[in-house]
């Protein structure tokens, strides 16, 4: 079982996600559904796949990972893609979860991402979160974003990543991409030192901590513009989230600065359409005075009800956003009512049609 004929079969059948983990075949996911490729793997093969792995990647060591039992890296093969790897033990044997990643950048347009997103690499500071659970293309949707900017601004742009996933060419702007633990040591370290490397736009990989969420509000606060992701599905609960990591003495302070800082927030999910492909669904808020204004004063429930009374290219709720895609033949009722926020609200809705 050669693993470059494996991930060359895998890419070839676009495949988002290969599994390599013992008691099972090795697997890969597409549009959401799991195939299985080959007889079950056992974990003398399991441990053979991911030694060869660490080969790819430039022979990598291992140690780390058989210390601590957990490993993020990517590598890439010429001519084929690049792969985000994460390596881990289970049950004493050794397993992985490889990203499949093109090496073009994703074209917008094709993936249906809308141009109001796209056009928020024209704000000039502030923090820009996008939204949603593992898997759903916020990575990608930040990608697209990024290269908008490359091409349309004279910038300083800086990524941090763990690992590197897409790679940006220089265009209009001077691009330097960072990856946490082969180029710094850690998101921190690294955000506070782009303060000092003249940025004007940098996209943080993930906001893990409070001591990060802080640096980068602290990054917004002077005058750069900042992009990141959260694991968190709406505007109003990734608000509750930043807020909530901070420990309770803060938070007022924290939700003052929030209101400041925060430009938008998007929230996106991958949902299945009518022809069993993945399509994507946004919920878009920009922050208006009225909204700022309800996070400083921790009116954050209100939010969602101001939300989903809005349909503009400024202020789509989820729910509406899947509607939308329901009376565009896109996607089943039934799929429109599962992926909801508000199921009972959308059950309402979706009588009426």
């Amino acid at each position: 079982m050669e693993l470059i004929n494996l991930l060359t079969d895998a890419v070839n059948d676009h495949a988002s996600d290969i599994f390599i983990v013992a008691g099972r075949p090795y697997s890969y996911k597409k549009n959401g559904e799991i195939v299985k490729y080959s007889d079950r793997l056992m974990p003398d093969d399991t441990n053979r796949l991911i030694q060869e792995i660490y080969r790819l990647a430039s022979n990598r060591e291992m140690q780390y990972f058989l210390q601590h039992g957990d490993d993020d890296f990517s590598f890439a093969l010429p001519g084929l893609a690049r792969f985000r790897v994460s390596t881990y033990k289970q049950r004493g044997s050794c397993a992985a979860v490889i990203r499949v990643i093109n090496f073009t950048l994703p074209d917008p347009a094709v993936l249906e991402i809308p141009e109001r997103i796209l056009s928020l690499g024209e704000l000039q500071k502030g923090m820009v979160l996008v939204t949603g659970p593992a898997g759903s293309g916020k990575s990608t949707t930040l990608a697209c974003i990024i290269d908008y900017i490359n091409c349309h601004k004279d910038y300083h742009i800086i990524t941090l990543e763990d690992p590197l996933e897409f790679l940006h060419s220089h265009k209009n702007s001077i691009v330097s991409q960072r990856e946490i633990s082969a180029d710094t040591d850690s998101y921190i370290t690294a955000l506070r030192a782009s303060l000092r490397q003249s940025p004007d736009v940098i996209l943080l990989g993930e906001m893990r901590d409070y001591e990060t969420i802080d640096v980068a509000m602290t990054a917004a606060e002077t005058g750069h513009l900042i992009f990141s992701t959260l694991h968190t599905l709406g505007a109003a609960k990734t608000i509750d989230r930043i807020i909530d990591v901070f420990p309770a003495n803060q938070q007022h302070q924290i939700a003052l600065r929030l209101s400041m800082t925060l430009q938008a927030v998007v929230s996106q999910q991958l949902v299945p359409d009518v022809n069993g492909n993945r399509i994507p669904a946004f919920e878009i808020m920009m922050l208006t005075p009225a909204i700022r204004n309800m996070i400083r004063d921790g009116k954050i429930p209100q939010i969602e009800g101001l939300l989903s009374g809005a349909s503009t290219a400024d202020m789509l709720s989820m729910d509406q956003s899947l509607i939308d895609l329901y009376r565009a033949g896109r996607i089943t009722k039934d799929t429109a009512y599962s992926y909801a926020f508000h199921q009972e609200s959308m059950k309402r809705k979706l009588e009426l049609f």
